[in-house]
């Protein structure tokens, strides 16, 4: 079982240090200092290099050399991804320019009055992008566990005192199951990770890079329950300030048997997962054993 428990790691001095940067010089010069940061964690991280570097060895394909650079080279893209997102979720004037595949997608998904759930997964950078669909003149709402919102929390408020984005904690008290629906009879957009679980969760299997994986059958059983059109999407970085976003045609899925729809769901979302990560093996983000 992946032994993940809801909760992102990082230091807040480490934080309030890259801020600072941030706030007084802008987004390269915090990358040159992560250069640095990422090579203490590359040569201290044991766990965590042993389980990328099985991934990139057994289900990408990569050589060992290859593989022991792209550890490297995926610790780096991950920071960066985090302070991308305290600039683009703290309102920081930044030059980042996007791709957009499926915007229409998710207009068309809007113009249906039903609300809408956006599925995505630990690779890339979809908060960036979430963050970046104001145009669709609905808003948007992310789902997540409570150890990641207290640290978004944080180092949101230590900048700019208040929170920019509509969050959903997901509590054991299942009061987030309430404001999901509130926001679908809004015609708002649900955006949530369904890559992960942890421990105590209903789950469900699916193939993925050739191996049976786990994944949390919660936000397939929300889209059947409520009757949502459901889009799977992502935002890949392309260089230092280019990301591509993804989205697929919006489907609402019918059928009378409800485990079979949320199998098919699952499916086509493994799918959709798998091409991305074989895009761009350099941004997965899962520093657990996934396929345990």
């Amino acid at each position: 079982m992946p032994q993940w428990q809801g909760k992102s790691k990082g230091p807040r001095l480490g934080y309030s240090i890259f801020i600072a940067i941030l706030r007084k010089w802008g987004v390269k010069p915090a990358y040159f200092l992560l250069y640095f940061v990422t090579f203490w964690y590359y040569l201290f991280s044991f766990r965590s290099n042993g389980i990328m570097y099985r991934f990139f060895t057994k289900k990408i394909g990569f050589g060992s050399f290859q593989s022991i650079r792209w550890i490297y080279r995926n610790y780096y893209l991950f920071g960066q991804t985090i302070i991308d997102r305290i600039v683009v979720m703290s309102g920081m004037p930044n030059r980042f320019t996007f791709n957009f595949d499926g915007e229409g997608h998710l207009h068309e998904m809007v113009s249906l009055k039903k609300g809408g759930l956006l599925l995505s997964a630990h690779i890339g950078n979809w908060e960036i992008a979430g963050h970046l669909l104001k145009r669709l003149n609905t808003r948007i709402n992310i789902v997540m566990f409570d150890g990641e919102h207290q640290q978004l929390k944080q180092y949101l408020t230590s900048i700019t005192g208040e929170r920019n984005a509509n969050i959903i904690v997901i509590k054991n008290d299942l009061s987030h199951i309430y404001q999901i629906k509130e926001a679908f009879d809004k015609n708002e957009l649900v955006c949530m990770h369904a890559d992960r679980f942890v421990e105590g969760v209903k789950t469900a299997e699916a193939d993925f890079l050739n191996e049976k994986a786990r994944f949390p059958i919660g936000p397939f059983v929300l889209a059947d329950k409520f009757k949502v059109p459901v889009s799977f999407v992502f935002a890949l970085k392309e260089s230092k300030l280019h990301y591509h976003f993804f989205a697929t045609q919006g489907k609402v899925y019918e059928g009378e048997d409800r485990i079979m729809v949320q199998q098919k769901m699952l499916g086509d979302f493994t799918t959709e997962m798998e091409d991305k990560v074989k895009l761009h093996p350099e941004q997965w983000y899962n520093y657990y054993e996934f396929w345990r």
